[in-house]
């Protein structure tokens, strides 16, 4: 491959894979990810962009006459809006789509696992084996615990919200089938608290991820890595080679933009040569473990506070209309 004339997006390929930050369907056509990745933060920005009615139109008049309560018609009808993205999605990428569980379930173990199975089942009918699913997850104790019996089930889950090690490790133990460690967020944090800038190697974000990639690959984790929540350029090109990487419209353009020579800064070698040492938490060394690092506190608090209120977003949007 001639790097010289090849765009970064087509580099960045080569080593890692990409996955699109959006429920847009034309972006995903332009750039060709292998995995895509929705939630109602996603659909919503979708939808006001008028492109999608007809999908919404569609899961109000499915589910309108459900003989249930109102709520939950509503939240069902949330549910199967996000399975009816997921599968437009699917016939699009060749791999998998994450959809996410209602975050308000973040610390609600046999709430998760139900909402999980619903939402499998919902995709089913829909005619979408469930290999081709990623339920998310956020990385609470709870969350990993539900991962854990989800995973015996066959449901593979995408843990979301994971701000450090300690999260990454008891949801590596559960055997979940990949995390996606938030790179912006943490650099957000550092970038307000220290009240500086940082780039490249230094960046508190890609330092994350490069310490939880290095730990599976040196113990032999199968839960693969996908960075993601990314501000700049910078911090993907600093995370090349990791397993998978999720990517914004203006951050795919940006990287298509671009032909300069890409390097690989990540290796399963390399990591396996690191001289780190193997930890292990139960519930109340991981949550003392958490609560000593305070960026990861705050940012997982506010995360899950954030996904919950567009979750009621995208919901409210839904009783308006049934």
């Amino acid at each position: 491959m001639d790097t010289q004339t090849t765009t970064q997006l087509a580099q960045l390929k080569e080593y890692t894979k990409v996955v699109a930050d959006t429920a847009d369907f034309d972006v995903m056509a332009d750039y060709k990810p292998q995995d895509a990745t929705t939630n109602p933060t996603l659909v919503m920005k979708a939808l006001k962009t008028g492109n999608y009615e007809h999908l919404f139109d569609k899961a109000i008049k499915d589910c309108s006459a459900l003989s249930i309560g109102e709520n939950d018609r509503i939240q069902h009808t949330a549910d199967y809006l996000l399975t009816l993205f997921g599968a437009e999605i699917l016939k699009i990428v060749p791999g998998r789509v994450s959809t996410e569980v209602d975050a308000r379930l973040s610390f609600n173990k046999e709430g998760t696992i139900q909402k999980a199975r619903k939402l499998i089942n919902l995709y089913q009918r829909l005619g979408i084996e469930r290999e081709r699913i990623l339920i998310k997850v956020a990385s609470t104790w709870e969350g990993a615990e539900a991962a854990r019996e989800l995973q015996m089930e066959e449901i593979n889950c995408n843990m979301t919200l994971m701000f450090s090690l300690p999260q990454a490790v008891i949801c590596a133990e559960a055997g979940a089938t990949l995390i996606s460690p938030f790179v912006g967020r943490i650099y957000d944090w550092y970038k307000k608290n220290d009240g500086r800038d940082y780039e490249g190697d230094e960046d508190p974000g890609v330092q994350s991820v490069r310490e939880i990639y290095t730990y599976y690959k040196k113990f032999g984790y199968k839960t693969e890595i996908m960075g993601a929540s990314f501000r700049n350029k910078g911090q993907i090109l600093s995370l090349t080679g990791c397993d998978l990487l999720t990517i914004s419209p203006e951050l795919l353009k940006e990287l298509e933009g671009s032909s300069e020579k890409l390097e690989r800064k990540l290796s399963a070698e390399e990591a396996k040569a690191s001289d780190v040492k193997k930890v292990s938490f139960d519930e109340k060394s991981f949550r003392y473990a958490l609560n000593e690092n305070a960026m990861a506190t705050e940012k997982l608090a506010q995360g899950i506070r954030v996904f919950a209120q567009d979750g009621m977003k995208l919901q409210e949007k839904i009783a308006e209309k049934l």
